[in-house]
């Protein structure tokens, strides 16, 4: 082993001074020939432009987000590539061309104060709806400033006349009343834990200074983050502060008008919920409680004031099984609809309690190889409405509106942005090391079968994020029409089978989530749609740090990488930016007998100049302030010493995602599909 090993100086460490111009000028140079080799073909800026235009369409469907009367939305262009904030209503919206009310336009905004603004969110007061909360990012980072704005006036709120506004952090905030804010942010020395974010919480009242705002809430440095919010439900207001002590595990209490703390005890890493009398607890780990032992997995509900008063009498909403997970859950006015995988498949129910208990019922039909969300639940004023949103890898977007107990109807229909006659779907599992049998999907031009061809698997395998069919128009445009295959797979560390599946590989067991895409690898070569040489790989974040695992211990399954936004050195991950949240999920580098664990996998500890490994396209963002870009940096530099080919592009731009605007996306799309055409499209 040649790579950077424990207690020898890291040579490429200057390459965490992210904005140095030492660093940016090395990022400049690879850039320049990335780009000459994978960038510059007609073919490359025809996919490009493909997919700018893709992404540019008013074709599109404009995802609303439900706040009573009001559907607003935030929409980017070719005419508005930073993006308009709007609304609309529902019936002008369920027309063909609806007549949006433009809020905020943010490119003019950029222009006005010369600044590079990306879009963050938008916090709406409820329920008059005249002021919001607007988050605006410098070029697509993590920290944000907060902005109050007038919805009426269509303009910001100065400081002077009033007006909220936090300087640039990760701020954590949320309405309490007109003139009232619980907040969390930098308050200076002391008040942000060892990730970055709010340890302290504050009440701050209109018209005040910062730092005069009233002390409510404090967690330790070692946390991960602290917050509060406000529930307005009529009749049902609740005050409430939580401690996220890692990653995994809040500590949630409601807060007395005397500012006495009510601990909700539950499990600290269940997720518990609630609306009116009800509460919600969602298992992530087995929990006897009363004589009874309830699942990992498991949805249980009880009377709230109840469950605070001592009583602890469970109705189970839901229970796992060997192919069956809870996906997601959330209340219309009466009734509670829960979102179910089966085999990574979705089912829709309506459940609705009742003097005699609860009903659980069929809530719409759900297409197969595709995935149906349920969106736009407005339990504060929107009855029992919803809408449905469904898509397969070859079936574009449909969103679809309802209300419980009627039909469901055809709201919008996005176009096909590729050519997807003949290509199919399907579903197989490969048996992990362990014998654990891990699903993926194939999707391919039904002539493919039988012949062993240019394929790209994607991975990502952590923090219980589930990884579900759905339309990838670059996908289509960049690989699939001109003759490859994708591969999309379900690895553990996810949450497709529910929380088990993604505690199973936590730390000392993380080295299961990358046999799992290993063992698939060597599936599609035993099932004959690939071999090793045209077989491709790519994934982001996590993912990015499950690529470089799969180059430094298993290089000859690949024929070449794509790396993205990733974590790589894992020795230093949690000094760096968002790092030391993430202790829960990889573990501790700085405690002997975890990084005996970690050292085994870490990709830039374990880089061989005397291994064959693929080519590898390292991308990143200078802007990333989640993931550090010196993971990226680093490992192309020290793949590079050690004689490898190595590719990389760092947008200067862009923060986590990788890009800013649709046109970053675009070329990140296109350089990606080209990257792997040459390198897997030889014959």
């Amino acid at each position: 082993m040649t790579g950077v090993g424990e207690g020898v100086t890291d040579p490429y460490l200057w390459l965490e001074e992210v904005d140095s111009e030492r660093a940016l000028e090395w990022a400049r140079e690879r850039n320049a020939v990335s780009k000459q080799r994978f960038a510059s073909s007609d073919r490359f800026r025809e996919l490009e432009a493909r997919v700018l235009a893709m992404l540019d369409t008013d074709t599109r469907i404009a995802y609303p987000g439900r706040r009573g009367p009001w559907l607003y939305n935030y929409w980017r262009d070719r005419e508005h590539p930073k993006g308009l904030w709007r609304r609309t209503t529902f019936a002008e919206y369920a027309k063909d061309d609806p007549d949006w009310e433009i809020l905020i336009d943010l490119d003019a905004l950029a222009a006005a104060e010369g600044e590079n603004w990306v879009w963050g969110s938008a916090a709406v007061l409820r329920p008059a709806q005249r002021r919001a909360l607007i988050s605006l990012s410098r070029g697509g980072a993590d920290a944000k400033v907060v902005r109050e704005f007038d919805i009426e006036a269509k303009a910001f709120l100065a400081p002077e006349d009033g007006g909220f506004y936090l300087p640039e952090a990760k701020s954590d905030f949320a309405w309490i009343d007109d003139d009232t804010l619980y907040v969390g942010t930098d308050f200076g020395p002391g008040s942000l834990t060892d990730s970055g974010y709010p340890r302290v919480v504050k009440r701050w009242r209109r018209g005040t200074p910062l730092e005069s705002a009233e002390f409510v809430y404090e967690g330790e440095t070692t946390d991960v983050a602290v917050s509060a919010g406000f529930d307005r439900t009529p009749g049902y207001q609740r005050h409430f502060v939580g401690r996220a002590t890692d990653f995994f595990n809040e500590e949630v209490y409601l807060l007395e008008p005397d500012g006495s703390l009510r601990f909700i005890d539950v499990p600290t890493d269940a997720s518990e919920s609630w609306y009116k009398d009800w509460l919600l607890v969602r298992l992530k780990s087995p929990w006897e409680v009363a004589g009874t032992t309830y699942p990992a997995g498991a949805l249980l509900a009880t009377n709230f004031e109840a469950f605070l008063s001592g009583a602890r009498d469970f109705d189970v909403l839901f229970t796992p099984d060997a192919h069956t997970a809870l996906h997601g859950y959330g209340w219309t006015e009466n009734h509670l609809l829960l979102i179910t995988l089966r085999d990574v498949q979705t089912d829709l129910h309506v459940l609705t309690p009742g003097p005699d208990g609860w009903t659980r019922e069929p809530l719409a039909d759900t297409p197969r190889m595709a995935t149906t969300s349920v969106m736009n639940l407005d339990r504060l004023e929107g009855g029992d409405e919803f809408m449905l949103s469904t898509s397969g890898f070859t079936r574009p977007t449909t969103l679809l509106s309802g209300a419980v107990g009627g039909g469901v109807e055809v709201l919008k229909q996005e176009p096909e942005f590729f050519d997807a006659d003949g290509i199919e779907t399907e579903q197989f599992f490969a048996t992990s090391d362990d014998g654990t049998e891990i699903p993926y999907f194939v999707i391919r031009h039904r002539d493919r079968r039988g012949t062993p061809g240019p394929t790209v698997m994607s991975g990502y395998g952590g923090f219980e994020v589930s990884r579900t069919p759905g339309y990838f128009g670059g996908v289509g445009m960049g690989w699939l029409e001109r003759g490859g295959t994708y591969v999309l797979t379900n690895i553990r560390g996810g949450g497709e089978y529910g929380p088990e599946w993604h505690t199973s590989v936590l730390k000392a067991n993380r080295h299961k989530a990358y046999e799992d895409f290993a063992a698939t690898a060597r599936d599609l070569v035993a099932r004959g749609i690939t071999t090793p040489d045209r077989l491709g790989a790519v994934g982001g974040s996590n993912g990015g740090l499950l690529m470089g695992v799969m180059l430094t211990r298993y290089p000859e399954l690949f024929g070449a990488i794509v790396c993205q936004v990733p974590l790589l050195d894992m020795k230093r991950y949690h000094l760096l930016l968002a790092g030391a949240s993430w202790i829960a999920e990889y573990g501790d580098p700085d405690k002997p007998e975890e990084w005996e664990y970690i050292s085994k996998y870490s990709p830039y500890q374990n880089t061989s100049a005397d291994r064959r490994y693929p080519p590898i396209l390292l991308t990143t963002s200078t802007r990333d302030d989640r993931v550090h870009p010196g993971h990226a940096r680093k490992m192309a530099a020290l793949l590079e010493s050690e004689g490898h080919e190595v590719w990389y592009y760092e947008n200067i731009e862009g923060g986590h995602g990788g890009a800013a605007d649709n046109k970053q996306s675009a070329f990140q799309s296109a350089l990606v599909y080209e990257f792997f055409a040459q390198q897997l499209m030889k014959d």
